[in-house]
């Protein structure tokens, strides 16, 4: 019985161990037909990669020459060698990677899509059932590899470079001018002195009309050279100048220290034909130390940003303690002072009776007085400026988590707007259906402008604590994400955007304008009017375009309740409309040429704005809630009604005059007979 069991039991194993197999597998093939690669993906892909790679570089290169501006002023007149500037702009260029991400996303993608749109290739796309969102496919995985590779880019080589970059660039800074020295004016590049030289010869390098003005600790330490000539040359280890004047003369003051209470300063003077002094001149190029920079967030990873604000907030917490420990000593050294009966009394006599400090202060003779007045004064400026000290570090504190929370998030968003620049560019490329660099530079210049301006705005206002972190950097990605899923939407349902005569015709809806009716002569004509039933119809019009006017008082303001609470559908218009157009369609097959003008004087008419601004009665009641918008809605379809009742009267007359002109060709056409 038992090995039964245990055979049962094995063949149960075997059989879903295959079951399971069997599932695995299939699940395997699905994800292989789901994310198996067409040649439609290859074609894409390179049409997407070659132009993504030109506009790389393109928008490294536009980013670094705005960068350049910045720091222009460290790299002129400073002598720097190839190497360092070689060294600067590699480092720039690193840390603009992830700027110049997004923006070659976006345009590449524009263009990529406005190339396949322009020439009918994305048409034939979709004509072969081939969905939109299906032919982003392989791009998507294309700009989620990309976006991975930024935000690792920003972790790792990102904090090097921007290190790297902000040393060079410290030292740079720090680094002297080098030496050129202008003519007829005061040159201070050299430390301690002014040099004033009258002209100059550029080939032999001499200096004529040398004056110098040297200053190396105070007034009576003052020299003056004047020289006719002179020769200025840099020594070999580059740290000292040497000048070699000639025919000259020396003034100095010789301040001493025997005469320090003296009111004159004796000095000396010296005329030399031929004299070399050196000066201290260190032209050449060392790099900061880099534990300087420790406070640089943008030079750190996500761990060390973490490791980092854990530090700062528990030396934040040391401080508060600190401070806390101080004001509780002060406290009790001044009830030791006083004493502690005394304070209470005091406390109690303050809680209890008016205390007259004026009258106290006045019965202190005047050397009492003043010993008061100068231990307060000296109290009150010791507890202000330590207060303002440590309200400094406390700022100083917040402002460095800030600074280090705003560039962990920033890792993040940058590395984000890389995905949802590309669902901007490659729908607003199948909507526009242009490529090249026309339209498309237009159209991610200004998507960048806008990103460039939220995200540098909610970067400031969150540096300076006006914001919250999380939403000052995460503005810019807030504001284009519906962006980007509007424009895959309309994308997506071939529905238009972009048709200027849409917004035309919405623009001329809004402000009640009209286009005028335009009605020609047919060169051929299959069947002519049918006179009498048109004139019958024109006649029945007319009573009842007469009797809708009186009926309902266009001249009169509309009920607000009822416009905007009870609103009963009144379609009377739309089907006089409809019926006009139709005797105006069938009479504009006639041959007669005043029959052709009086159809021109029939205005387009409005069919709805006379009766309530929306269709839904929930529209109408948020539009009065909101009263502005209310206002003008209602004065918009006031506005509407006397329209309306002026363009009734023109149709009554021109029916009235079409009926008479068919009467008119009924009795020549019998006369004829």
């Amino acid at each position: 019985m038992g090995g039964r069991v245990l055979l049962l039991i094995n063949v149960a194993q075997k059989k879903l161990f295959t079951l399971h197999f069997s599932l695995f597998t299939s699940f395997l093939y699905l994800c292989t037909l789901m994310l198996r690669i067409r040649k439609l993906d290859i074609f894409i892909s390179k049409q997407f990669g070659l132009l993504f790679v030109g506009t790389f570089f393109i928008c490294q290169f536009v980013l670094m020459m705005q960068f350049l501006w910045r720091y222009v002023d460290e790299l002129i007149g400073k002598g720097l060698s190839l190497e360092i500037l070689g060294k600067f702009f590699w480092y720039m260029g690193l840390m603009l990677v992830p700027q110049a991400l997004p923006l070659a996303i976006l345009l590449s993608s524009l263009i990529t899509f406005g190339n396949l749109g322009e020439s009918s290739e994305l048409t034939a796309i979709k004509a072969a059932g081939i969905s939109l969102m299906q032919s982003f496919r392989s791009l998507i995985f294309i700009t989620i590899c990309i976006m991975l590779g930024s935000f690792y880019f920003q972790n790792v080589v990102g904090p090097k470079a921007n290190m790297s970059f902000t040393q060079l660039l410290i030292s740079m800074k720090q680094k002297s001018p080098e030496l050129e020295i202008p003519e007829g004016v005061f040159y201070d590049g050299i430390p301690n002195t002014n040099l004033y030289v009258q002209k100059k010869d550029l080939k032999t390098g001499m200096l004529y009309g040398i004056m110098i003005y040297r200053m190396t600790g105070s007034f009576e330490d003052a020299a003056i050279i004047l020289a006719d000539s002179g020769m200025m040359q840099s020594t070999a280890e580059k740290k000292h100048l040497l000048l070699t004047l000639h025919s000259g003369e020396w003034f100095e003051n010789m301040r001493s220290q025997d005469v320090v209470g003296s009111a004159s300063v004796p000095y000396r003077r010296e005329t030399f034909s031929t004299k070399r002094i050196v000066l201290d001149f260190d032209s050449g190029f060392s790099l900061t130390d880099a534990s300087d920079l420790r406070n640089n967030a943008q030079g750190k990873s996500l761990a060390q940003i973490k490791h980092d604000v854990d530090s700062i907030n528990l030396m934040a917490d040391s401080m508060a303690q600190a401070n806390y420990k101080t004001a509780l000593t002060a406290y009790f050294h001044v009830l030791d002072t006083i004493g502690k009966k005394d304070s209470i009394r005091a406390v109690k006599m303050a809680a209890t009776q008016a205390i007259q400090f004026d009258t106290l202060f006045n019965r202190l003779d005047n050397p009492k007085k003043q010993q008061v007045i100068s231990q307060a004064s000296g109290q009150i400026a010791n507890v202000t400026n330590d207060l303002e000290f440590k309200a400094m570090l406390a700022h100083d504190i917040e402002a460095n988590i800030r600074s280090h929370h705003i560039w962990a998030i920033n890792k993040f968003t940058l590395a984000l707007s890389c995905l949802i620049f590309f669902f901007i560019g490659a729908p607003l490329g199948a909507i526009i259906r242009k490529g090249g660099l026309g339209v498309p530079v237009i159209i991610s210049v200004l998507v960048f402008i806008i990103f460039y301006i939220l995200d540098n705005t909610g970067y400031r206002m969150a540096r300076l604590g006006a914001w919250p972190v999380w939403f000052g950097k995460g503005i810019a990605t807030a504001v284009l994400t519906p962006v980007a899923v509007f424009f895959t939407y309309k994308a997506n349902k071939d529905s238009v955007v972009f048709n200027m005569d849409a917004y035309r015709n919405l623009f001329r809806k809004i402000l009640g304008l009209r286009l005028k009716r335009n009605v020609a002569g047919k060169e051929v004509i299959i069947e002519d009017p049918h006179y009498a039933h048109d004139a019958e119809e024109l006649l029945r019009l007319n009573d009842e375009v007469t009797a809708y006017a009186h009926g309902h008082k266009l001249m009169h303001l509309p009920n607000v309740i009822k416009v905007f609470f009870k609103y009963e559908p009144d379609h009377e218009i739309e089907r006089i409309s409809e019926e006009m157009e139709t005797v105006i369609e069938d009479l504009s097959n006639t041959r007669d040429k005043m029959i052709l003008t009086l159809l021109n004087h029939y205005p387009v008419v409005s069919t709805k704005a006379h009766t309530r601004p929306f269709e839904r009665r929930w529209m109408n009641i948020v539009a009065f809630i909101l009263i502005p918008i209310g206002a003008f809605l209602y004065i918009r379809m006031w506005t509407f009604r006397l329209r309306l009742l002026h363009d009734l009267r023109i149709i009554k007359q021109t029916n009235t005059s079409i009926v008479n002109r068919i009467h008119e060709m009924n009795q020549t056409s019998t006369s004829n007979i």
